[in-house]
């Protein structure tokens, strides 16, 4: 079964500026949509940002204006550009691509941001 991995996270200061990616190891037939979530300690996953293979995008309330997501078809890569970013935005992020009857996650990276 094909694995997502992602990328991107590290540590950096308040207002600065962080790129995410992710990518399936293996082959995803039909992905219909694909997300960014986040964990923060002692908190639930949320959703942060979702495209379409459309290309219509959602994001969170506390996202909007400083985050932006992308996809490339060709590569099955999906990206999160994340500016201004605040001390709240810390937390693991991960990666889902939704096709036909399956949600695929990748393991999450960690992305802190010091005050």
């Amino acid at each position: 079964q094909a694995q997502l991995a992602e990328s991107g996270g590290g540590l950096v200061q308040a207002g600065g500026s962080l790129i995410l990616s992710c990518g399936p190891s293996g082959y995803i037939f039909g992905i219909r949509a694909m997300g960014w979530y986040r964990q923060a300690p002692g908190n639930q996953r949320e959703l942060v940002a979702s495209i379409t293979s459309g290309g219509t995008t959602s994001y969170a309330d506390s996202a909007k204006g400083r985050f932006t997501i992308s996809s490339d078809s060709a590569k099955k890569t999906v990206y999160l550009q994340m500016n201004s970013l605040k001390p709240e935005d810390t937390g693991v992020y991960y990666c889902k691509f939704t096709n036909i009857g399956n949600d695929y996650w990748g393991q999450g990276t960690q992305v802190t941001v010091s005050s």
